[in-house]
């Protein structure tokens, strides 16, 4: 239990959506499989939350950058239907 503070600091901007999803993937089956103490439950129960947030900023971050990616070429006109050779006719 001595890593708790070092796994809290991964966990808070340095893992990978990947990393964090598995490492969330593994704290709930063991969290489901039981035979923890209480205490140990606790602490996977707050270790999994702290996941679950990483895994959240990621996705958010995903989705915004595709939301701006769908809205960035319809408004440059750089997909050629809209911009001066469209106004010209």
């Amino acid at each position: 239990m001595t890593d708790d503070g070092t796994t809290a600091a991964a966990a808070t901007g340095t893992l990978g959506y990947e990393q964090a999803r598995d490492e969330l993937i593994e704290v709930v089956r063991r969290l489901e499989a039981g035979g923890t103490s209480l205490e140990e439950s606790l602490a996977l129960w707050e270790r999994g939350e702290e996941l679950a947030k990483v895994c959240r900023h990621w996705l958010e971050g995903a989705r915004a950058r595709l939301d701006a990616a769908l809205a960035g070429p319809a408004g440059s006109g750089t997909d050629g239907a809209e911009g001066p050779a469209a106004d010209a006719g």
